[in-house]
């Protein structure tokens, strides 16, 4: 039998030491992995879709939309297998493709991993929403010029870039 009046037995979770959390990342880097997470999308994504259409369209000009289907198809293939790549490396370490070629990665603001959640709804997904908000686009990377290095969409997801 408990007793009633015993004290609290819970198990307490520490939060994360702020002297050993890891240094926030350049700038110069965080805009070093957002070209190159570009460069790869568009070459993922966009130069398949183009070649294809180019391709379908020159072998005969009679297919009406046959091009433009192939293109899409091929864009959803390179679109698919650009997401798996991604989600796997934002799950297992916080980084987008450039992130993880250039050890940097997101975390907590208290410096605890971040959950794929945040990643994708709170930092993306959000983000981009908002991003139909004139000039917000140019604010949210203003940010970055803050003393703590966070741009907007950072404060707003709870995140922070560091070095890996």
């Amino acid at each position: 039998m408990t007793n009633p009046y015993a004290p609290p037995q819970a198990q307490v979770r520490d939060i994360a030491d702020p002297s050993q959390a890891a240094a926030p990342a350049d700038r110069g880097t965080r805009l070093g992995a957002t070209i190159i997470d570009t460069m790869i999308f568009t070459a993922m994504v966009y130069v398949p879709a183009i070649v294809a259409a180019i391709a379908m369209g020159a072998a005969n000009r009679e297919r009406g939309n046959a091009p433009v289907v192939a293109a899409g198809a091929v864009a959803l293939v390179g679109f698919t297998i650009w997401c798996w790549f991604t989600i796997v490396y934002m799950r297992r370490n916080g980084q987008s493709i450039a992130k993880k070629l250039l050890h940097i990665k997101v975390v907590r603001t208290d410096g605890s991993a971040v959950s794929l959640g945040r990643l994708i709804w709170l930092r993306n997904v959000l983000n981009g929403l908002i991003s139909f908000i004139p000039l917000y686009s140019i604010v949210d990377v203003l940010f970055i010029f803050g003393e703590s290095r966070q741009c907007l969409h950072d404060r707003i997801a709870g995140t922070i870039v560091v070095r890996a």
